[in-house]
């Protein structure tokens, strides 16, 4: 049994891969990840000439997390020795880049690979700068960005796609055309956490980049969409938490994941407890390579005009143990549960078996059955 996986060309002696962003922002940080057990890790996202730092960077409300901090405040010629640091313990390290010009980007590209990164990430979705929205969202302009980058080095060449857009497919075909060799997605998504209403200010004072939990189903559902749409590589990014989430977005396509917020609340250790949990699952499920699962629910996800429409309807397994839960009776919007003495009852009549009283039974006491 092995957790190895090979991702566009890559050795990666595990598919969990650290994302860009502040946990990876130096040297030393990104040579802890890797001591952590992390199959690879993506540098903060580097770029040409550092403007003066943003602060504050990240507001947290026990769910989600906004973060407006842009991009390495290390200047890409310091990076070498940082490189140096990162690698002195051997691993991958994969270059997050980001600029609004294809020779810029294809520049700092071109320096990343002489310094001695294994591949290049190319950040163009960041949800901070309109500039770098538009770009995220032009099948045309991610082609020639990666066309151009492809062409400058002898590397791999990863691109960071956006939720935010209504072209996904035909972006990662852009992807692929140009010469890609992976895809990952999603970058955080726009967003302002909330607003203090004593204050009556915003956590943040700009809108920033969501992560975590909340954003997994974007995630998901932009990884199934890209793997169904091209043939290259996809890694999974959003809201990867536990070795669940991991099979997740392997099932929808992806070949490795990153994850970036897990580790900013639970520390670099959380890496190694996702390990564990996966190679116990493997061996529960005898499971020899992850190749095997890969996809495997990919072939479910189907257009709306294919969907075959089942008329099931609810049914207790049995009684409801919980005297004072109405949960599901005041989820259903259709008036088909009601409880009496503590008792659920079901008219089948009403239920349009959408199955949400099944979702959200905290025992989960009810299922959908045939009329």
């Amino acid at each position: 049994m092995t957790l190895a996986v090979d991702f566009m060309g890559l050795k990666l002696k595990n598919p969990i891969i650290v994302a860009a962003g502040p946990w990876s922002r130096n040297g030393e940080m990104i040579k802890k990840a890797l001591a952590a057990g992390a199959g690879a890790v993506v540098t903060e996202s580097i770029v040409n000439e550092v403007n003066i730092d943003v602060r504050p960077r990240v507001a947290y409300r026990g769910n989600g997390v906004q973060n407006i901090r842009l991009y390495s405040d290390i200047l890409l010629e310091e990076w070498e020795r940082e490189i140096d640091i990162a690698k002195s313990n051997d691993g991958i390290v994969i270059a997050s880049i980001c600029a609004q010009t294809s020779s810029e980007i294809s520049y700092i590209a071109g320096k990343m690979e002489k310094i001695g990164v294994d591949a290049i990430e190319l950040g163009l979705a960041s949800p901070m700068g309109e500039g770098l929205e538009v770009m995220a969202a032009s099948a045309d302009k991610i082609y020639e960005m990666t066309r151009r980058v492809v062409a400058s080095v002898d590397i791999p060449v990863m691109v960071k796609l956006s939720q935010n857009v209504t072209n996904m497919s035909k972006i990662a075909c852009a992807v692929e055309k140009a010469g890609g060799s992976a895809i990952s997605a999603i970058d955080t998504v726009r967003c302002i956490l909330g607003v203090d209403i004593k204050s009556r200010k915003p956590f943040l004072p700009t809108y920033g980049g969501y992560s975590g939990s909340p954003i997994r189903p974007l995630g998901l559902a932009s990884v199934a969409t890209i793997a169904q749409s091209a043939k290259l590589p996809v890694c999974g990014i959003g809201g990867i938490d536990t070795y669940e989430h991991v099979l997740e977005y392997m099932m929808l396509g992806a070949t490795a994941v990153q994850i970036g917020t897990a580790v900013m609340l639970n520390g670099f250790g959380h890496i190694e407890k996702i390990k564990y949990d996966l190679e116990a699952w493997m061996e529960d499920n005898r499971i020899q390579d992850l190749s095997e699962i890969r996809g495997a629910a990919l072939s479910e996800i189907k257009s709306f005009d294919e969907i075959r429409v089942e008329p099931k309807v609810s049914h207790m397994k049995e009684a409801c143990s919980i005297a004072d839960c109405e949960k599901c009776v005041n989820a259903c919007i259709y008036g088909a549960l009601e409880k009496n003495c503590g008792a659920v009852s079901i008219r089948t009549d009403k239920c349009r078996g959408c199955g949400l009283c099944s979702d959200i039974c905290p025992d989960r006491n009810i299922e959908l059955i045939w009329p």
